[in-house]
């Protein structure tokens, strides 16, 4: 026997003389209600805690830390199933302190931003930067990198790049399989990832895929989705076997549609994700907790709506031993002030308290994390005014039309104005620019189309977050304005601008693959909110318009989208010009 298992050997016995109650337990929380999620009960009692896993639930357990949780609620840590860190524009460090405060121990991250941006370096950044860290952060392997064959990317991942990845413990499979049809139309090197992860997690992304569509989607051993927005959509999912991951993030908010579905022989097939979600709802609403709250108030029961957050996405990534307050456990717990309201009052992390009275315990957060070393400048080719022309050939134009509270667009067909030979803007009535720039080899590629929704009177805004490839994106009503905005961003080696005329309202700085700041939750929010501030004195009417902007670009998501390559058709999967002459 060697000296690795005589340590754990020894290990084990400690915890069971612990767990029988014959030596004391590090810590024990005395008296508290406790959500059993198996039962579906609330037992009053003790849990005891030795070497950051929970060893027994009674109403006698002593410990050398005993704290007094008498009328409050004990229940697991909360575990987002599906987040994109990248977008909530916080380095992982930096979103894991904002999220433990709200309850949250775990998030299944899906690094497809900055992979496509920087490849397996910027995975591996993610990786490395959340490493030692008092929260868990798993991983899944990009299966889009790029997303598409319609736009160009900082970095191109196949089969054989993927591999790498196996080896990483916190990599647990392969992430939403967004190239639908690359699955359907059988395309070998799709196919080729979801073998090589085929004896693992695979997640889906199937937005209004049905019918035998949807089967031959699953027969691949896809598994989840969270991009259902309909009742009969996410219903037909979760009969053929789906986890469905019911989404309230920032753009999209699907609980209200999709949760009267949820019922109590089938909510196991169910769970909350936040897929993108801004610092500032972060910090202003919540996270998880939020979600939580609102199904409550929606009207499912506490119980099975804190199952959704914990146990179910725990059960589902194969995470075992947690989601769930009893023997054997991780030591991941939230006490709560009342139930219903899911009123955060201490956060344990492997037992050990992290969270008390909404603040973090340990003062060493800063220390936490790697650094990042700015590139500089992005790889923007020069550019001039005129380069944002669009000439106008007569006939009607497709616009890209926003929906309101949803990722997806609309795409309509119109006349257009024009002044001695190219297209006019129309502020009056909410006609945009809009461009995508081509930003990681200075190709020189620029996407040029219009869009409907922003509502802007004068100036642009710009972002180097446009999803998938994270191309600079930019709305405006004028050319120079449009460039000067775009130029703004690639200076600053990545963020969000505004302008208006000659003169830079506000900008943010996203020095990390020009999609995250190494900066504090309490000192990014007060930067996002004054460029959002910017942008609605310019006319702006949405409240979280480089949200909004950051989605135009990805051609995965109906109907009409722009990419540096042109305009998308995403029903058809393929470039369609601006004007039907």
């Amino acid at each position: 026997m060697n000296t690795r298992m005589k340590v754990a050997i020894e290990s084990l016995k400690q915890r069971i003389l612990a767990s029988r109650g014959e030596i004391p337990a590090d810590r024990v929380l005395k008296g508290g209600r406790v959500v059993n999620l198996f039962s579906g009960d609330i037992q009053k009692g003790d849990v005891a805690v030795w070497d950051g896993v929970i060893v027994g639930l009674g109403l006698a357990y002593h410990g050398k830390e005993e704290i007094d949780v008498s009328d409050q609620w004990i229940v697991p840590g909360l575990i987002d199933g599906h987040l994109h860190i990248e977008s909530s524009m916080l380095s992982p460090s930096r979103i894991a302190a904002a999220l433990l405060v709200h309850g949250t121990t775990a998030i299944v991250a899906d690094p497809h931003e900055i992979a496509n941006v920087m490849g397996l370096d910027g995975i591996r950044y993610m990786l490395d930067e959340s490493a030692g860290i008092p929260f868990d952060i798993f991983f899944m392997a990009p299966s889009c990198v790029p997303a598409t064959h319609l736009e160009t990317s900082g970095a191109i991942l196949a089969a054989s790049d993927l591999k790498e990845l196996l080896k990483e413990p916190r990599i647990l499979g392969l992430a939403e399989m967004m190239n639908f049809p690359g699955v359907l139309m059988g395309d070998p090197q799709v196919l080729e990832k979801i073998v090589l992860f085929q004896d693992r997690v695979v997640d889906g992304h199937s937005p209004m895929v049905t019918g035998y569509d949807l089967q031959a989607y699953l027969s691949v051993g896809i598994g989840s989705d969270h991009e259902s927005t309909l009742r009969q959509e996410a219903l037909e999912k979760m009969e053929n076997g789906m986890m469905v991951m019911i989404r309230e993030g920032t753009s999209a908010r699907n609980l209200e549609e999709l949760l009267p579905l949820v019922t109590e022989r089938n909510s196991h097939r169910f769970c909350f994700v936040s897929d993108d979600l801004h610092a500032e709802d972060i910090q202003d609403r919540g996270h998880l907790d939020f979600v939580v709250k609102k199904a409550i108030r929606s009207g499912l029961e506490p119980i099975t709506a804190i199952r959704l957050a914990t146990l179910n996405p725990a059960a589902y990534f194969g995470l075992r031993r947690r989601g769930a307050i009893a023997p054997g456990y991780r030591a991941d717990m939230v006490v709560l002030n009342d139930l219903n309201e899911f009123d955060v009052a201490a956060v344990y992390k492997d037992g050990r308290q992290v969270v008390k009275d909404g603040e973090l315990t340990d003062s060493q957060w800063d220390s936490f994390g790697v650094s990042f070393k700015p590139r500089g400048p992005l790889s923007v080719a020069p550019l001039q005014a005129d380069d944002f022309g669009i000439p106008y050939p007569g006939g009607r134009a497709r616009i890209i039309e926003l929906v309101p509270g949803q990722i997806f667009t609309r795409g309509c067909m119109e006349g257009v104005p024009s002044v001695n030979g190219f297209v006019k803007t129309d502020p009056e009535n909410d006609l945009l620019k809009l461009a995508v720039v081509e930003r990681h080899h200075a190709t020189g590629n620029i996407g040029l189309g219009l869009v409907r929704g922003f509502g802007l009177q004068k100036g642009a805004i710009a972002s180097s977050v446009a999803h998938d490839s994270h191309n600079v994106i930019v709305a405006g009503v004028t050319d120079e304005e449009i460039c000067m905005a775009v130029e703004v961003v690639r200076d600053m080696g990545g963020g969000l601008a505004v302008v208006q005329g000659h003169e830079t309202l506000s900008k943010v700085r996203l020095e990390i693959g020009g999609l995250m700041s190494a900066q504090s939750i309490e000192i990014l929010v007060p930067q996002l909110k004054a460029v959002k501030r910017a942008a609605a004195e310019i006319g702006c009417r949405l409240d979280e318009p480089f949200m909004a902007l950051s989605f135009l670009a990805l051609p995965v998501i109906p109907e009409l989208k722009l990419t540096d390559r042109g305009l998308v058709d995403v029903n058809r999967f393929e470039f369609v010009p601006l004007f039907a002459v």
